[in-house]
């Protein structure tokens, strides 16, 4: 069994920010696929479960908001005896241009508060991640850049951005960690 954590904010006011990319990747791959989240209060999130190569993969989206995301990461992986070596985190990264991806398998937070609640609560930064790149950051603070909406002008990049990283998930489960950063970052 896999897991797939998308790191967003819940709520409306949030729904087209850069900080949600998270949310909106698993969100495409959900209309595109005809699967839905439903809540789960007790695991913290908006979740759900498909199977995809004859394997079960859980999807959630923590109702944590992001800085608490390692709250709902940690109580889905205790529920159903998840290890760490089957966890996939999708999150913005501020210092990707918009339009790229990276994989990468474990490390720092990176200044990420989402991902630093993930290694607080799981006990190890050693798990897999999918940045989505939300950058350039203009002059102003990080807090304020990544809370704004994407901008009008960036839609089509955002829109094929989110196709190439629903594509980048289905080759990471078929075929790992490796072959995902040597074909996508």
């Amino acid at each position: 069994m896999k897991l797939i954590a998308a790191l967003g904010n819940i709520g409306d006011k949030y729904n087209f920010t850069r900080h949600n990319a998270g949310f909106m990747i698993v969100d495409y791959w959900s209309v595109n696929s005809g699967f839905s989240f439903r809540e789960e209060n007790k695991l913290k999130s908006l979740f759900t479960k498909i199977k995809f190569n004859d394997e079960d993969v859980i999807i959630i989206k923590p109702a944590t908001y992001m800085n608490l995301s390692g709250e709902a990461v940690s109580l889905v992986m205790n529920y159903y005896k998840i290890d760490v070596k089957d966890l996939l985190i999708i999150y913005d990264d501020i210092n990707l241009d918009l339009g790229r991806l990276r994989f990468r398998a474990n490390g720092s937070d990176g200044g990420h508060n989402g991902i630093k609640s993930i290694i607080q609560h799981v006990g190890t930064n050693k798990f897999d991640r999918l940045k989505f790149g939300i950058g350039p950051q203009p002059p102003i603070p990080s807090e304020a850049f990544v809370l704004q909406n994407f901008l009008k002008e960036q839609e089509v990049v955002l829109k094929d951005t989110l196709k190439l990283a629903n594509e980048a998930i289905q080759f990471y489960l078929q075929n790992g960690i490796e072959k995902a950063q040597n074909k996508f970052n």
